[in-house]
């Protein structure tokens, strides 16, 4: 499959990352060229005008030296040193004669520095200054060059480093990235065991993402585990009724067996078990979609335990076995019938589990802004490695065997407890009992 977007990313960053380098250096480059250049230029006229008032200086002072006149002054000697800063001149008299020159173009040529030569306030003579590409012109030439040079040199060398640094920053982000996206086309692939695992020296978002998408694996293969768990347990518990049935009804219509009405009685028990199954599928189904369904309205928690409680201490009776509660006024954010159910599941579960001559009692009181729904019986208890399973789908336990029932019903609780933005919670000991603890916000925090 061809990549989209230009290219890896850990080359994309590193380009990146030499652009701006190499962008930076350029900007503050320009910048330091136009400001250096212009403070170059500034000195070399400040140099020029200072050795144009030095040649003048001279020529007057030759002028005023002996006899006043321009006949006898040698200014040679002056105008050679100015030729050693690149500088031709020329001196001419009042009249506007040649005295002296080193210019190798006419007087007359524009663009040449012209300064009046001035003694006592008369007017002597002027003086005439050309600067060629010699000298200060070339020293200024030569200096502008080497900061050329050097910003080219600089610019290559951001460039270098911006691109090692580049790669090493480029590989810290690039290398969980490409783990992250082999390890979902694994997962997409099929490998259910495919994970990102710790991710050494990554920013600290990117080691986030990797565990999160950890997780993520972890919550999607443990769903997948109870999809097939789930699948396996009911063909497993709807296999007996049916083949029960199957083998009945068959020798019913091979004539193997008498059509009775015990026979027929024994058709239906095993129909009533597979409708009861069904039923429990569907109540588990409406559980886990119970937060889009429910119905919520403050209501008395007090007064809705109390109506399952007295539902069922009858049953409790016949079980022979001694029922009791104890109720505190509390209020909940909760939808009356769903919480009904999540009751009458853990009592029925006190019910199976609790032998004749036992005893289950059942509290409601307020707790830390949660009411707190326990229900204790002295029963069989639950081993600690059982324990975690007790709320899984159709999980029955080694103590169940000899009971009714599918499996089903604590998952059912659980899953709408969890629909109430509540919780239950089990406490055992084999043996001794359990203590299964609905908990569920109380009104004022809930809304």
């Amino acid at each position: 499959m061809a990549r989209r977007g230009g290219g890896p990313v850990g080359l994309r960053l590193a380009l990146a990352f030499v652009a701006v380098a190499v962008l930076a250096v350029a900007l503050v480059a320009v910048l330091a060229v136009i400001f250096t250049d212009r403070d170059i230029a500034a000195l070399v006229q400040l140099r020029r005008d200072d050795l144009a008032r030095s040649l003048a200086t001279d020529a007057v002072s030759t002028y005023n030296s002996g006899s006043p006149g321009w006949a006898n002054v040698d200014l040679a000697p002056a105008l050679q040193l100015a030729g050693g800063d690149g500088a031709q001149a020329a001196v001419l008299n009042s009249r506007g004669r040649v005295v002296a020159s080193t210019l190798t173009v006419p007087a007359g040529t524009p663009r040449l520095m012209r300064r009046p030569l001035v003694l006592d306030g008369r007017r002597i003579g002027t003086l005439l200054v050309r600067f060629t590409g010699q000298g200060l012109t070339s020293s200024a030439n030569n200096l502008r060059t080497s900061l050329v040079s050097a910003v080219i040199g600089a610019a290559g060398l951001a460039a270098v480093l911006g691109l090692a640094a580049a790669l090493l920053v480029s590989r810290r982000i690039s290398r969980p990235v490409m783990r992250l996206i082999e390890s979902a086309r694994a997962m997409g692939g099929g490998d259910r065991h495919a994970r990102v695992g710790e991710v050494r020296g990554a920013p600290a978002e990117l080691r986030e993402l990797a565990v999160t998408f950890d997780q993520m694996a972890d919550a999607l293969t443990s769903q997948e585990q109870l999809r097939r768990d789930l699948v396996a347990d009911v063909a497993h518990e709807l296999r007996t009724p049916v083949a029960v049935l199957q083998a009945n009804t068959e020798a019913l219509l091979d004539g193997v067996v008498a059509h009775t009405p015990e026979q027929t009685a024994s058709l239906h028990e095993e129909a009533l078990r597979l409708g009861r199954m069904v039923g429990d599928l569907q109540t588990l189904a409406a559980a886990e979609a119970a937060a889009l369904q429910l119905s919520l309205e403050e209501c008395d928690l007090d007064r809705v335990t109390a109506e399952a409680a007295e539902e069922w201490e009858a049953s409790f009776a016949a079980a022979g076995i001694r029922f009791g509660w104890r109720l505190e006024p509390t209020s909940v954010l909760a939808d009356p019938g769903r919480v009904h159910q999540v009751i009458a599941n853990l009592l029925s579960n006190a019910l199976k589990f609790t032998p004749s001559g036992g005893e289950v009692q059942m509290t409601l009181s307020a707790v830390a802004g949660t009411a707190q729904l326990e229900v204790i019986d002295s029963g069989l208890g639950i081993a600690p490695g059982d324990q975690p399973h007790v709320f899984d789908r159709l999980w029955r336990g080694p103590g169940a065997a000899g009971t009714v029932g599918s499996g089903i019903g604590l998952a059912v609780a659980a899953e709408l407890a969890r629909a109430h933005r509540g919780s239950i919670e089990v406490a055992s000991e084999p043996g001794k009992g359990s203590r299964f603890s609905l908990i569920l916000p109380l009104a004022e925090a809930a809304s």
